[in-house]
């Protein structure tokens, strides 16, 4: 059966996000990436493209998650990190 005819279920969903943050710990410094996105809206707000109070609100939540990531792994090291997730995939 391949990957796209297979049923997922709720025990998929951990070792799913194990890969996502494992990926996401090889792109670059993830723990900026709330001060990035801030900086580019801020940008964008500045423009005509800005006064559009639905692009507002997905750019607010938008770095409200991407704070909320950046907080949930702030106390772990990158080591730390990348061990937990290679546990998961490997389990």
């Amino acid at each position: 059966m391949t990957k796209e005819n297979q049923k997922r279920t709720h025990q998929d969903v951990i070792p799913s996000m194990a890969k996502f943050l494992s990926d996401l710990w090889f792109e670059g410094d993830f723990r900026e990436q709330p001060n990035y996105l801030s900086e580019i809206f801020k940008r964008i707000l500045e423009t005509e493209l800005g006064d559009d109070k639905e692009l507002r609100s997905k750019m607010m939540e938008c770095i409200k998650t991407s704070e909320m990531l950046a907080e949930t792994l702030e106390p772990f090291s990158d080591k730390q990190i990348q061990k937990a997730c290679s546990k998961i995939l490997a389990a």
